[in-house]
């Protein structure tokens, strides 16, 4: 069982206007008429590493943009163990499932320090039937997560545990620097490419000592990658 903590730190309301990712998240296209229909807040929030965001099963109070940090996705299996299917990164969207049926289908786990937007969902249902342009943004982003799921899914439970290592690595490169990857706890890890914890430090240690990754920290949680290309033959 991963452990899970649930404190959180309220920060007050956000400025949806002047969000630094506005253009990566859900209101990129909304113009100022979108923005009067606003009326509920939407609360600017905090979590540490290790928090709960939501659980599965949980009545949906809104749904949540991500603008600083990493979480993971996490599902619980018929013989109680947890698979982490997705993780998400800056300009993602957290509980999209809650516009369908009002409670969440995965636990949400902070995989570092993360700050999050939650958007109550009567403001996502209002905006959805008068905007069409916000409309038009959630089915992408609907469509855009499950596409990534399924990613997930192909690419790094199958093949060697090299494979999936190295796939998992390119997966998580930076969005504006490709030549650096964050990864995170070494167990973590395990559970989604359903490999040991070992294992996954093994083939992280290989990559380091072929030359492929330089380590940039002290923890083992970012690299610069230095041979893209072994990466991708693998």
């Amino acid at each position: 069982m991963i452990p899970i903590k649930t404190e959180s730190a309220w920060k007050g309301t956000s400025d949806c206007r002047a969000c630094g990712i506005r253009d990566m998240v859900l209101f990129a296209d909304l113009n100022e008429d979108d923005f009067k229909m606003i009326h509920a807040p939407v609360d600017d929030l905090e979590f540490s590493l290790g928090a709960a965001l939501f659980h599965e099963g949980d009545s949906a109070l809104g749904i949540f943009t991500l603008r600083k940090g990493m979480i993971k996705l996490v599902r619980s299996t018929p013989d109680g163990r947890q698979r982490i299917v997705r993780v998400l990164r800056p300009g993602d969207v957290a509980g999209l499932s809650a516009l369908a049926n009002a409670r969440y289908d995965c636990d949400a786990v902070a995989l570092t320090d993360v700050s999050v937007c939650r958007v109550p969902l009567a403001v996502i249902h209002t905006l959805q039937a008068r905007s069409p342009r916000l409309h038009q943004r959630l089915m992408e982003k609907w469509s855009g997560a499950l596409k990534d799921a399924d990613d997930w899914v192909v690419d790094i439970n199958f093949g060697t545990a090299r494979n999936r290592v190295c796939n998992f690595v390119l997966k998580m490169r930076d969005a504006t620097d490709e030549q650096t990857v964050t990864l995170f706890a070494r167990e973590d890890m395990g559970a989604m490419m359903d490999l040991k914890m070992e294992t996954v430090s093994r083939e992280i240690s290989a990559l380091v000592r072929d030359g492929v990754l330089e380590p940039q920290d002290k923890h083992g949680r970012i690299y610069r990658i230095l041979k893209l290309g072994a990466l991708k033959s693998a």
